[in-house]
């Protein structure tokens, strides 16, 4: 078997999200540590407060650790280690690519600073199930030949529910869609997991979070219900004093939010001043954010709410239950993370440090051969249009070509001739401008004529270019925001895996500002 090509690539993003990469704009942010021993200087202070390990008790039932996941956090736990922690919204057959990047992105920031620094620590993926997200979570796309499948659940009757209350009636159906769109698979596994994880009688958050902890657990990666009583717990006293303290967090976002404005910069999330950053509601009822004038209230009569974080206020409450180091996060998270500082600090908490993901794309060797075949780089496939009329303009008979060439160099030298004849301007020289255009135009016209007449002709050339832009650039968006990676691990199994971990590993190297070792154990064998 020829496995793909694994592409690390720049992760991109608004202009706020690109200064937080580069390490820029440290009023809003907190500052990467530089180099090992800072890393290890700043690890040590994160996990003073942590240090009894009571939290991985309050936390044990919302992270259902097994294998290899429980034993990093109980090491982590004995010798008074950290966390790395990444996440993202439950989303049907555990969402796009970057959902697995993400989580491979945290695994080898964990295994270098641990290797580097000394000080255990272990990936969480933080499961938000209590998202209510539907149109966001709801859908799974998959690349086949020609362009790109949508799988999609119904529209629930009820809006606004969470995740974790999300029924999937009738899921088997595009359970077994997928399974077909999946093509010829090394490793049953990856689908058999799927379909033991989404079923009729399961929702939509249960499913993902059986499905993340049967795929990442092994790997050392242990995943979070963000849902789960442990974590409502746990966070109250955060979610509590975002209540209490509405007025005040909503002034220091409006400040935020007009000093990232005056720089230039566009915030990623709306300020809404009416809205505190918690939301209330309970189990299958609609999510609402609690509004500022009804946060006392709310908070003092807290037994009969079931309260949840906001996008906002999320990282803070996940550094206080936990002791989390960095939170890896992709191009729109490092951007919010610019207005998280300012909840941090009308709370009096810590701020939590924001890493830049790994970001990467699966080259297939099917498609590779495409692009051979197709004259293309990958970066064309970002506007398949113009390949497909490079490519239609390359299978236009020479004979009509040359003719359209004669014909656009007669027009422009007849139309050149007659200004020279009529150096008297009998008729004004515009006219003669807008004569040439005019008949250029309609010269233009047929060419695209011509252009469309060999697209429609040219059929399997244009399913080709389909079948290379569905796999790379479906909907001009990159590969990994679009397509889900169940596909990639049926087709390619844990060699896929294992190319995927070296290459988040080199990655993690230059964030920690540390240097391979040529004797370090392989990635593969540490866990």
């Amino acid at each position: 078997m020829t496995l793909p090509r694994v592409i690390t690539e720049p992760l991109g993003g608004p202009p706020l999200s690109s200064a937080a990469q580069r390490g820029e704009l440290s009023q809003w942010y907190v500052s990467r540590p530089r180099n090992v021993g800072d890393w290890r200087a700043y690890l040590q202070r994160v996990s003073q407060p942590h240090d009894t390990g009571a939290w991985l008790a309050d936390l044990a039932p919302a992270l259902g650790p097994t294998g290899a996941a429980k034993e990093r956090l109980d090491r982590v736990v004995e010798t008074r280690g950290v966390v790395i922690s990444t996440g993202q919204q439950a989303a049907l057959f555990g969402g796009p690519l970057y959902t697995l990047v993400k989580a491979l992105g945290a695994l080898a920031l964990a295994d270098v600073l641990q290797r580097e620094t000394g000080i255990s620590t272990v990936p969480v993926f933080w499961a938000a199930t209590d998202d209510a997200d539907f149109e966001e979570a709801s859908s799974a796309s998959i690349a086949v030949v020609g362009g790109v499948r949508t799988l999609r659940l119904a529209s629930p009757s009820q809006g606004g529910v969470a995740m974790n209350d999300l029924p999937m009636p009738n899921v088997e159906q595009l359970v077994d869609e997928l399974g077909e769109a999946c093509g010829s698979t090394i490793e049953p596994q990856a689908l058999d997991l799927v379909r033991e994880c989404y079923r009729s009688t399961a929702t939509l958050g249960a499913a993902y979070v059986t499905h993340l902890r049967g795929l990442l657990a092994p790997l050392g990666i242990a995943v979070l219900d963000a849902s789960h009583p442990g974590v409502r717990n746990a966070a109250e006293p955060v979610l509590l004093r975002a209540l209490e303290s509405a007025a005040q967090v909503e002034r220091a976002l409006r400040q935020r939010f007009d000093a990232i404005r005056a720089a230039g910069y566009a915030p990623q999330v709306d300020h809404v001043p009416e809205l505190s950053l918690v939301f209330a509601g309970g189990a299958g009822q609609e999510k609402r954010r609690v509004p500022v004038r009804e946060a006392p209230t709310t908070a003092a009569r807290r037994p009969a709410d079931v309260l949840s974080a906001n996008v906002l206020l999320r990282p803070v409450v996940e550094r206080f239950i936990m002791p989390s180091a960095a939170y890896v996060a992709g191009p729109a998270e490092l951007a919010y993370f610019a207005q998280v500082g300012a909840v941090a600090a009308a709370l009096d908490l810590p701020t939590p440090l924001a890493m830049p993901r790994w970001s990467v794309t699966i080259l297939e060797p099917r498609i590779e051969r495409l692009l051979n075949q197709l004259g293309a780089s990958p970066d064309d496939l970002r506007d398949p249009h113009k390949i497909e009329t490079r490519l239609a303009r390359e299978s236009v008979p020479e004979e009509v070509s040359d003719s359209l060439r004669r014909l656009r160099h007669d027009l422009e030298s007849d139309v050149a001739a007659l200004e020279v004849s009529d150096g008297d301007e009998l008729i004004p020289p515009a006219s003669l401008q807008g004569l040439r255009r005019s008949l250029l135009h309609r010269v233009e016209r047929t060419e695209r004529r011509y252009l469309a007449a060999m697209k429609r002709r040219e059929t399997k050339l244009m399913r080709d270019v389909g079948t290379a832009a569905a796999a790379l650039y479906p909907g001009g968006k990159r590969q990994e925001r679009v397509l889900n990676f169940v596909p990639f691990l049926a087709r390619y199994g844990k060699s896929l895996l294992d190319l995927m971990r070296r290459e988040a590993e080199g990655h993690a190297t230059a964030q920690v500002g540390a240097t391979v070792s040529a004797t370090a154990t392989p990635v593969a064998e540490r866990v």
